[in-house]
């Protein structure tokens, strides 16, 4: 049975992570251009990761729920109907030519269709998403466990970060990013979700695969997923800041 987190760690952290977010986002962004300001921002940044990580287990599970708190419908957000020509071509054919590239810092670069993926050992788990907005939901979701995928190419002993690529521009920017550091990827619960409530995931959740990253906040939890990049530094990737919204201003680290 999972270990469930510490409720009160777990909404404390997500208080500091909505304070933090609420600073940056209600008139503080001549601030964060500041090169002094954004050091200070990425030193607590890391503070409060190796803090967390100091005080609670790096193996530590998210809650689990059960079938019955299951949301009726779980809430979309963010891009939820991709307007990329590609995207609109594979989607119009049930995902049959998608593929998921993975390539970087691995022995064997590979490629998967979607029946590749849903062929592979699978992980079911009940759990909820807390966006940084400040709603929740809770959901159930099937997928590969990224941790047995990323064996299965052989991850180079340099990499330190898994960088997501995906197919949407929300409101019409930057393609959409995220990433996650080596422990947050092969955690138990980090998934490569193509499942839904038991059935496909709906395009606007993610479709046809979402990254589920559960001790993190709902930015971290990139959808629409094309493309898996094993590297050293995302310095240069987008802006350098290891996302689409932590180039924008959020912190790299949203751990609750």
């Amino acid at each position: 049975m999972p270990s469930p987190s510490d409720p009160t760690r777990r909404r404390f952290m997500l208080g500091a992570a909505l304070s933090g977010s609420a600073l940056l986002l209600t008139g503080c962004d001549r601030l964060t251009r500041s090169d002094t300001m954004r050091e200070l921002f990425d030193a607590n940044s890391a503070l409060t990761r190796h803090m967390q990580r100091l005080l609670t287990s790096r193996q530590a599970l998210a809650r689990e729920f059960t079938s019955a708190d299951i949301a009726p419908t779980f809430r979309a957000n963010g891009t939820t109907n991709p307007s990329e020509a590609e995207y609109r071509r594979l989607a119009a054919d049930g995902f049959r030519e998608w593929r998921l590239e993975i390539g970087g810092l691995v022995d064997r670069p590979a490629s998967y269709s979607l029946d590749d993926l849903r062929a592979m050992p699978s992980r079911t788990q009940i759990t909820r998403h807390d966006c940084v907005e400040g709603w929740s939901c809770i959901g159930q979701w099937t997928g590969v466990v990224l941790g047995e995928l990323l064996d299965s190419v052989g991850v180079r002993d340099e990499a330190r970060f898994v960088v997501f690529h995906c197919a949407d521009r929300y409101s019409g920017g930057d393609l959409y990013y995220e990433s996650l550091d080596m422990l947050e990827a092969y955690h138990a619960q980090t998934l490569l979700a193509y499942g839904l409530n038991g059935s496909d995931l709906p395009i606007a959740n993610g479709a046809p695969l979402r990254l589920r990253a559960e001790r993190q906040l709902g930015y971290k939890m990139a959808k629409y997923v094309m493309r898996l990049e094993l590297v050293e530094s995302f310095h240069h990737i987008g802006r350098g800041r290891g996302g689409y919204w932590e180039d924008r201003g959020y912190e790299w680290w949203a751990g609750i």
